[in-house]
C-alpha cells in the first residue's frame, strides 16, 4: 500500500473516530424500567427539539434484571448517565458512591421545585442531609373497598380511624358470613403491615439505622392491631398466591377492604363487571387516631457519577420533572406525578377513584433509608408469616425480627464505626 493511501485511510479513521465520539459527547444515555423503558422516547421528541445538540438513547431494562445490571454497571464503569431508580434502591447507589450529589444544580434550577412536590416523596430522595434524585413518579398504598358491602353493614364512609376499620370489619363479617372476610391482607406482602407501622411516628430501625427497631411501643402497636385481624378471622391467613383471582374474589365479596396501590385502578376497572363499577371506591389509609400515613414509594431520576455528560442529564431530569411532562407521562403510563401542580387537570383532579391517592400523598413517609431495607422488610414478610401459621409465638415476633435486622445490618454498623460519623 502506497504511503499517500495508508495516510489517507489514516485520516479518514481519525475522523471518523472524532466524528463518533462528538456523537457520543452528545448522546445522553438513559436507562428505564419496565413500562416507563417501553414509553419513555415517546415524552422526549419534545426535549430532542428544544435541545437540538443532545440525543438521548433510551435502554429499557426489564425490572426482574435491572438491580443486577446497575450493580455490574457500576463494577464494569459502564454506568448510564442517567437512570430510573426505585426508591428504596437510591441508598444502596449512594453507599456504593455511584451517584451525584444534586445540591448544586437544584440551586440553579427554575424547573424541579422542591416545595411543589409531595413532602414525604421528596424526602425519599434526600440521604444525609443530601439531595441524591429527584422523584419522576410515584406510588402508595391505601384502601380500595366495596362501598354497596360497607353500607349494608351500616356504614356511609371509609374508616378514619383504627377503632372505626374495626367495628366495620366485624359488622361485614357478621353481614358476609363465617366464608368470607372482612380484609385480606396477603402473608406475602409486607407493604401494609409497615405503612401502618409508619402511622407509629417511630422508625423500624434505630441509631441510624444501625440496629432494630421492633421492640419499640410502636411496632408492637400495630402487631397488636394488624395480628388482631386474623385472630378474630377477619383476615383469611392466605397468601395472595392462594387467591385465585383478587378481582373475582374482590367482586363475589370474598373480602371487602385491599391494600393496594393506583396500578390497581386500571385493573378494577377492566375486570370487574359493568353491574360492580359503582360499588367500589378507593380511600387513604386509617390511623390510630386519624387519617393515617402511608408508604412513599415510586421510582426517581438520578445521575451518576462517573457521567461525562452531567449537564447534560441534568437537563433531561429538569424537562422530565416539568408538570406538563409528567402529565402527559400519565397519560401514557397511568403513573401518578409527585407534584402537586401536576394534579391540576382533570385526568387527575376529577377521577373518583385517584382523588384518594392525591389526599394520601400528602400523608407519606419514607421507609428507612438503608441499603439492606429490602432485605430486612422480606425477612418481616417471613416472620410474619410464621407467626399467623402458628410456628412462633407473636409475643415473641419483635424479639425475632429485631434479631434478624441486626444480624444483616452488622456490616453496616462495622463500616460506620470505622468512619466515625453519621449514618
Amino acid at each position: 500500500m502506497s504511503w499517500t493511501r495508508r495516510s489517507w485511510l489514516g485520516a479518514a479513521a481519525v475522523l471518523g473516530g472524532t466524528a463518533c465520539t462528538r456523537a457520543d459527547e452528545r448522546t445522553v444515555r438513559f436507562w428505564a424500567m419496565g413500562r416507563e423503558g417501553e414509553v419513555a422516547t415517546e415524552l422526549l421528541a419534545g426535549f430532542e427539539q428544544e435541545n437540538p445538540g443532545i440525543r438521548v438513547r433510551v435502554e429499557q431494562l426489564p425490572w426482574s434484571a435491572a438491580h443486577e445490571k446497575l450493580l455490574t454497571a457500576f463494577a464494569g464503569d459502564a454506568t448510564p448517565d442517567v437512570a430510573q431508580l426505585g426508591n428504596t434502591w437510591l441508598p444502596e447507589f449512594i453507599a456504593l458512591g455511584a451517584l451525584e450529589r444534586l445540591d448544586g444544580r437544584l440551586q440553579a434550577s427554575r424547573d424541579v421545585v422542591p416545595g411543589d412536590y409531595f413532602p414525604g416523596i421528596w424526602d425519599t430522595n434526600v440521604v444525609d442531609g443530601q439531595l441524591w434524585g429527584v422523584p419522576w413518579y410515584v406510588d402508595t398504598r391505601l384502601l380500595f373497598y366495596r362501598r354497596d358491602l360497607l353500607a349494608q353493614a351500616g356504614f356511609d364512609a371509609p374508616p378514619r380511624t383504627w377503632d372505626e376499620w374495626l367495628r366495620m370489619l366485624v359488622a361485614i363479617k357478621r353481614l358476609v358470613g363465617p366464608d368470607k372476610f372482612g380484609v385480606l391482607l396477603p402473608l406475602n406482602e409486607y407493604d401494609p403491615l409497615v405503612a401502618l407501622s409508619l402511622q407509629q411516628g417511630t422508625s423500624l430501625l434505630r441509631d441510624g439505622g444501625r440496629w432494630g427497631n421492633f421492640r419499640s411501643a410502636g411496632f408492637r402497636r400495630t402487631l397488636d392491631f394488624y395480628l388482631s385481624m386474623y385472630e378474630r378471622k377477619l383476615a383469611p391467613p392466605a397468601s395472595s398466591n392462594e387467591i385465585a383471582n383478587v378481582w373475582n374474589e374482590f367482586g363475589r365479596g370474598y373480602f371487602s377492604f385491599y391494600i393496594t396501590g393506583p396500578w390497581n385502578i386500571g385493573e378494577f376497572k377492566r375486570r370487574l363487571p359493568a353491574e360492580l363499577q359503582s360499588s367500589w371506591m378507593t380511600a387513604p389509609l386509617p390511623g390510630p387516631n386519624g387519617p393515617g400515613v402511608s408508604i412513599a414509594g415510586g421510582s426517581s431520576l438520578a445521575i451518576f457519577a462517573r457521567s461525562p455528560r452531567k449537564a447534560a442529564a441534568w437537563q433531561l431530569v429538569e424537562y422530565l420533572a416539568r408538570p406538563a411532562v409528567q402529565q402527559r407521562f400519565h397519560a401514557i403510563t397511568g403513573n401518578l406525578p409527585p407534584r402537586r401542580s401536576s394534579w391540576d387537570h382533570p385526568a387527575l383532579r376529577d377521577d373518583i377513584y385517584t382523588r384518594a391517592f392525591g389526599e394520601q400523598l400528602e400523608r407519606v413517609s419514607p421507609v428507612p433509608k438503608v441499603p439492606e431495607w429490602e432485605r430486612i422488610a422480606t425477612e418481616l414478610r417471613i416472620v410474619l408469616e410464621r407467626v399467623i401459621h402458628g410456628d412462633i409465638p407473636a409475643a415473641r415476633m419483635p424479639e425475632e425480627m429485631d434479631a434478624r435486622a441486626d444480624r444483616i445490618l452488622a456490616k453496616r454498623r462495622w463500616m460506620l464505626d470505622r468512619k466515625g460519623g453519621p449514618a
